[in-house]
């Protein structure tokens, strides 16, 4: 894919094998603080990295930049479209609007986003995300925020089918404070949070965090903050012609999430399904039609 496609972030993490050990360092400072941390001037930068003023020019050409301004002009314009609301993204498209009719412009910008998100995951990071939400030598918590809500409790509905000790918290509700009190550590903390990223949801992984939790984020491609607090992040692209974001690519992902814990703890899942199953016959909750 065209680097004008991508963000700065994904620049980076596509070439970090190549760059040198102090390129490398500067890689990590950018990213810890993403996208606020290059935002100052290029002096700025180099001291809060460690690294020398010619690093950071050197390493910014590397990711496609004439220089230090137009990669900053990008960042801001990332930062831009990290906080937009509804009404701004509705704008954004609009303008440069393709012709055609929405169904194939909204479908061919939602087979961009899996392909490109696809294209960055880490399969160790997947297997071993996979792995941790399959452990059930610790507790699973699940939280969403406003939106993502649903996309929690879908994965809560059939993660609590696949193995025990699942918790549904969600992080805009006042008594979400009640459900850390029995927080252990290496419990499991599955978070989504995507821009307008969520105070409540980040004071929640904080606290979770200090309890010793390991937290597995499903974010957006410019990462809430949480990212700095997450064991494994998952970028998902979520932007299509509407003035709301798309969550197929995260829901993609989180099915197959579940498809892979679902065959890590087969023998165990299949007891509980049809456990589950015998309890639906005695409540007749499904028809019969035999």
């Amino acid at each position: 894919m065209d680097d004008a496609n991508l963000t700065i972030a994904d620049r980076i993490q596509a070439r970090l094998e190549t760059l040198t050990r102090a390129e490398r360092q500067l890689a990590h400072a950018i990213l810890e603080n993403y996208p606020a941390s290059g935002l100052g001037p290029i002096a700025t930068l180099a001291k809060d990295a460690d690294v020398s003023t010619p690093t950071v020019a050197r390493m910014v050409q590397k990711l496609g930049f004439k220089g230090y301004p137009e990669f900053q002009a990008d960042l801001r314009e990332e930062l831009k479209a990290k906080v937009s609301g509804p009404i701004a993204k509705h704008d954004t498209w609009a303008e440069g609007a393709p012709e055609g009719h929405m169904l194939n412009r909204f479908t061919e910008a939602v087979i961009q986003n899996i392909r490109h998100s696809l294209a960055q995951i880490d399969t160790n990071d997947f297997d071993a995300a996979c792995a941790q939400l399959a452990d059930t030598s610790s507790r699973l918590h699940i939280v969403g925020g406003r939106i993502t809500h649903t996309l929690a409790e879908y994965l809560f509905l059939h993660m609590q089918m696949i193995r025990p000790e699942v918790i549904h918290i969600q992080s805009t509700s006042n008594a979400w404070p009640h459900y850390l009190l029995d927080v252990k550590e290496g419990d499991t903390f599955a978070i989504f949070d995507v821009r307008r990223y969520e105070s409540n949801t980040l004071k929640l992984a904080e606290i979770a965090q200090a309890r010793g939790a390991r937290i597995i984020l499903f974010t957006d491609q410019w990462r809430s903050p949480i990212h700095s607090l997450a064991d494994i992040c998952f970028s998902s692209r979520i932007v299509v012609p509407s003035a709301w974001d798309s969550a197929a690519t995260t829901l993609l992902l989180v099915e197959t999430v579940i498809a892979a814990v679902q065959d890590l703890s087969w023998a165990d899942t299949k007891d509980r399904m049809q456990t589950l199953e015998d309890m639906f016959d005695q409540t007749k909750l499904f028809r019969k039609f035999i």
